[in-house]
């Protein structure tokens, strides 16, 4: 499970323990993706959806795809509030979850540190740069992209590991897929151009020799 993921759901576990109502997890992807929603059931979800499909997993896929089959599954599910992740780990995008809330017609959020249902209303705190924030209120139904750290998360118990095998994970295949959006050109590992170099003499030539060095290779002083 994605770690920002790992925090919507606490988020939403939390909202349940506050408002009542059902907490469904989500996943997109093939069969070995059950996983995560296996440890979603065990940390308290109520049931989940799995939307599975080989295609999901391809390199060729990206956020657009993703949150399009994601929307066809969830909704007729007609949700009151949908948390995601604000990203995920390896590609770091933060697109499906804004995607999706078009593809849903909810308002949305992103970035979001802190969540008040103030039914019929939703009000979010938003993380900005600089260390500033912004309070927004927005109506219900609508989705909100959470923030890793925006609570403290809860494990697994061996009575919730337990109780998740007797949970449902209805299946559900996706339709046409669309083609994707944006392609991944290659990828390259950063090259080691860092290099030792021993400086000999006296104290005085050393360090004569290192200022001149800084000063027409490093080029870091002048």
């Amino acid at each position: 499970m994605n770690e920002p993921d790992a925090y919507a759901l606490e988020e939403a576990l939390r909202l349940r323990e506050k408002h009542g109502g059902e907490v469904v997890a989500c996943t997109a992807g093939p069969s070995r993706a059950s996983q995560v929603l296996r440890e979603a059931l065990a940390r308290g979800a109520d049931r989940a959806i799995h939307v599975e499909d080989d295609r999901l997993a391809s390199i060729g896929t990206d956020s657009f795809v993703v949150a399009g089959a994601l929307a066809d599954a969830v909704r007729d599910e007609k949700f009151d509030l949908v948390l995601t992740g604000l990203q995920s780990d390896d590609q770091g995008a933060a697109q499906t979850g804004v995607i999706l809330a078009e593809r849903l017609g909810l308002p949305h959020a992103t970035i979001v540190m802190d969540v008040q249902v103030q039914e019929p209303n939703v009000r979010v705190k938003r993380e900005l740069e600089g260390g500033w924030f912004q309070w927004v209120q927005m109506p219900l139904p609508a989705l909100l992209t959470i923030q890793s750290g925006i609570n403290q998360l809860r494990y697994a118990t061996l009575k919730g590991i337990m109780a998740a095998k007797k949970k449902e994970i209805r299946k559900v295949a996706p339709g046409a897929l669309p083609a994707a959006r944006v392609s991944i050109a290659g990828l390259d590992i950063p090259r080691k151009t860092k290099q030792t170099q021993l400086i000999s003499g006296s104290p005085a030539e050393a360090a004569k020799s290192l200022i001149k060095k800084l000063q027409e290779e490093a080029r870091v002083i002048s």
